[in-house]
């Protein structure tokens, strides 16, 4: 075929620089945008990045989490800082840390010795069940001379009684802690009248597990239990209650509450981010529906023990009512 008389021939060729060329530019963009504005030598002390400056599938998959939640996080923590005066470090503490990516990224943006116009002190607690995940994050804080940051070795359900940690805390925090441990971090939270929490919740099957115990006695009973009535579809209500339960038992307490995707879910399934800001009123119509849900559900047994603070003895009530309970002992130092 004569290649002038068909213009789409000459386009067809190769590029100049080849294909493989190309996608290799476009990995190294990425990369770069990535890390950009951040401590490439923190990067590789945490084992982000190789010793070449490169990111793995999994290290870029970890770290776009991670920046984006510091991202999410920045705004409302700055707010917090300029109304309680500027001059307090923000307190964070993270549960289930792990590595400690998201306290080391956290840290590191938000340090005053960088003199960038919106950074702040921070105190950062990583609280983490492993002890040489533990002895490892101290040994890079002491190498960066991060003196704000502290590591527990320490069960998340024991950590709102322990005196290493302050009495009042400003953030708390949990990044995919698994099982029940974003739980705990609500508990912490309540119990210390956190500011602001930012949950990225993980796998936790009680709900599940609860559902399909009853589940041929709630299909006899009410076409509701549909919603469950195979193994995957328990799986995945048993999550969505879960999350809705904890935001109602956030609002119950006083906080207001947001819910949102933290990245695509090409990069991660456990991708809901929950935000709470800590207000002056608790709400009982948030207590009231929870109450209201576990039972629908057939959940109730599990109430006392998922959500202690709420007082189980009381009838649900009307559902219609919208009273809001002023919270007292506030304290806004």
């Amino acid at each position: 075929m004569n290649s002038s008389k068909n213009p789409s021939a000459n386009q067809r060729g190769p590029h100049p620089k080849g294909s493989k060329a190309l996608a290799k530019e476009q990995v190294l963009r990425e990369e770069l945008a990535l890390i950009e504005g951040q401590s490439e030598g923190l990067l590789k002390a945490l084992h982000i990045l190789t010793r070449e400056g490169r990111l793995n599938q999994d290290a870029k998959r970890k770290l776009k989490q991670v920046n984006h939640l510091v991202q999410l996080m920045s705004a409302p923590m700055m707010k917090l800082h300029e109304e309680l005066g500027g001059e307090k470090a923000l307190s964070v503490v993270d549960h289930g840390a792990g590595k400690s990516y998201l306290g080391f990224i956290l840290y590191d943006r938000f340090q005053k010795e960088s003199h960038a116009q919106d950074d702040l002190a921070l105190e950062v607690y990583g609280l983490e069940m492993r002890a040489e995940l533990v002895e490892r994050s101290r040994q890079t804080a002491q190498e960066w001379g991060f003196k704000g940051m502290h590591f527990l070795h320490i069960d998340t359900q024991d950590a709102k009684d322990t005196a290493l940690l302050p009495a009042q805390v400003d953030v708390v925090t949990a990044l995919h802690a698994c099982d029940t441990a974003s739980d705990d971090a609500i508990e912490f939270a309540l119990a210390k009248r956190a500011r602001l929490v930012f949950i990225v919740p993980c796998c936790q099957a009680e709900f599940a597990s609860a559902l399909r115990q009853t589940k041929a006695l709630s299909l006899s009973q009410s076409p509701l239990a549909e919603l469950w009535r195979h193994p995957l579809h328990t799986r995945e209500l048993g999550s969505q209650l879960t999350n809705v339960m904890r935001c109602l038992y956030l609002q119950s307490q006083g906080y207001q509450v947001s819910v949102t995707e933290l990245v695509g879910w090409e990069h991660s399934l456990k991708n809901e981010l929950i935000v709470a800001k800590l207000t002056s009123q608790k709400s009982r119509t948030a207590a009231r529906r929870l109450k209201q849900l576990m039972g629908e559900f057939g959940l109730s047994a599990l109430g006392p023990k998922r959500f202690p603070v709420l007082d189980w003895s009381e009838s649900t009530g009307s559902p219609e009512s919208d009273e809001m309970e002023p919270e007292h002992g506030l304290q806004e130092s």
